[in-house]
């Protein structure tokens, strides 16, 4: 009887305990969903990390991963794991990354791009998946003419850059007449229609105009045409490899005009491909804005030695990304519509300067763009 007894205090006493414990456990729920904020999110990032623009990519991937690596280290709410993809300037391949991007549920949000045709194939598999997506670098008017909300674009438009560098052209540069040669892209089209309008509101008259498919390595015989016309200058509207083709083949020709163009082949590559024949080429380029926390990011990533330069969308990548972040420090991670919504209702101080949205997800600030011209094998700011 008295073992009974005293095996029933002992029950007694571990169901207290087990109560007990319980309730701990029950009281400390506030400080379990606290620790749940130490939780791993991730962020994803898609450009061109190899092929002829590997350039533009690697740079902007070093600005997304500086971000997330400063976030990281400053005791960020989240541990922030990056997924960078390749998208290889090919849209096909483009999808296949925004897919696997997508199906992956610890993928909060993304940023991507720098080609827009790539660009316009992903978007509607982030638009179908609701998850936010910042473009870092494609500037074709579309991408944000579809207002998409889960879609927004820190980079100007090739309006925008196109609009200056025609009267640019027109009024200081003093070409009277210009070909126009670009690409069959969404993005060599645009380029095509905005800079022929804009230079033809100058005054200027486009003496041709012609495209081609991307991956063209022959333009002997549409040049020597074109030469036949005695043009003051030559508009590229497509990128780097063709960019350097081109203008090695305008020189052999004995066409020794200016090649002019927007910020698409800005790039150490194309004077590589176009060798010596490089000389003189300008393009336009936005402005940096000069400010303590683009002086920081410069500083931080010569500290950081990554193993690439910067690209000139480094700083687009990095104010992207830290975009996202300042978002979903401030709304939690889970629900993508109120992600997304926070973003176009943003005004981000950054190194682009305070970033704010159209009603269309375009970034607003003003662009003044800087020309760039190859002197001595380096791009130089134009005197």
């Amino acid at each position: 009887m008295t073992n009974c007894i005293a095996r029933g205090l002992v029950a007694s006493r571990r169901s207290a305990l087990a109560l007990m414990a319980a309730a701990a456990v029950f009281t400390a729920a506030p400080g379990v969903d606290k620790a749940t904020a130490q939780e791993t999110i991730k962020l994803g990032f898609i450009g061109p990390l190899s092929g002829g623009n590997a350039p533009q990519g690697l740079g902007a991937r070093n600005g997304f991963l500086l971000a997330i690596e400063q976030a990281n280290a400053s005791g960020y709410p989240y541990k922030v794991e990056p997924v960078v993809l390749d998208d290889a300037s090919d849209p096909q391949t483009g999808v296949s990354a925004a897919l696997k991007l997508v199906n992956d549920r610890d993928v909060v949000a993304a940023i991507g791009h720098w080609n827009s045709p790539v660009a316009l194939a992903t978007i509607p598999v982030f638009n179908r998946a609701q998850m936010p997506f910042i473009i870092w670098g494609a500037i074709s008017p579309k991408i944000t003419e579809m207002n998409l909300p889960v879609v927004t674009r820190v980079t100007p438009t090739l309006v925008n850059e196109n609009k200056p560098l025609a009267e640019w052209a027109a009024k200081d540069l003093g070409a009277k007449k210009i070909a126009i040669i670009s690409d069959t892209s969404d993005y060599g089209k645009a380029n095509t229609q905005w800079f022929g309008q804009f230079y033809r509101d100058a005054g200027g008259e486009v003496v041709a105009s012609e495209a081609f498919p991307v991956g063209t390595t022959d333009f002997r015989a549409v040049l020597t045409r074109i030469k036949s016309l005695s043009p003051d200058a030559v508009y590229f509207g497509g990128v780097i490899t063709e960019a350097g083709i081109l203008r090695k083949q305008m020189i052999e020709l004995g066409l020794n005009v200016p090649m002019i163009g927007i910020s698409g082949f800005y790039d150490p590559e194309f004077i590589k491909i176009a060798g010596d024949a490089a000389e003189g080429t300008m393009v336009s380029y936005p402005k940096s804005q000069s400010n303590a926390k683009y002086d920081k990011m410069n500083a931080d990533y010569e500290a950081r030695k990554f193993a690439e330069p910067q690209s000139p969308y480094t700083k687009y990548a990095y104010d992207a990304t830290n975009i996202l972040l300042e978002v979903i420090r401030a709304n939690g991670p889970k629900d993508k519509a109120a992600l997304a919504k926070a973003i176009r209702n943003i005004s981000y101080d950054g190194v682009l300067g305070t970033t704010t949205f159209d009603e269309q997800g375009q970034t607003q600030i003003p662009v003044e763009i800087q020309i760039k011209e190859v002197k001595g094998g380096a791009w130089t700011d134009h005197k």
